[in-house]
């Protein structure tokens, strides 16, 4: 079993950053493929971007293309999201997860999730 904590959330401006952070507790963190969704009210739960167990490749949703950026550090059982040029529409609870499938933008495949932090966009 895997458990996840999400942290690095908050209240930032239009073009600002943020760098979320993934800890993952288990010694399985490097055989799982790991993900980045988000949900905003009234929505459902969107893929943000993956990366596979090895940190070798990554997948990215088109809207977070070139703003974000996906990376893990296994010997610290780490996931990570840069987050830049943020945007009001990137509000939303960020969430990590694993999968033993990459890339999978299904929130279906994912086995664990991570409680979840808040990012928000002011305009």
């Amino acid at each position: 079993q895997v458990q996840l904590v999400e942290s690095g959330g908050g209240l930032v401006q239009t073009g600002g950053s943020l760098r979320l952070s993934c800890a993952a507790s288990g010694r399985t963190f490097s055989s799982y493929a790991m993900g980045w969704f988000r949900q905003a009210p009234g929505k459902e739960r969107e893929f943000v971007a993956a990366i596979h167990w090895r940190g070798i490749s990554t997948s990215y949703a088109d809207f977070v293309k070139g703003r974000f950026s996906i990376s893990r550090v296994n010997t610290k059982n780490m996931l990570y999201l840069q987050m830049n040029s943020l945007k009001p529409e990137d509000t939303a609870l960020y969430y990590c997860g694993c999968t033993t499938v990459f890339p999978d933008t299904n929130p279906g495949a994912y086995e664990y999730w991570g409680q979840g932090t808040q990012v928000t966009v002011s305009s």
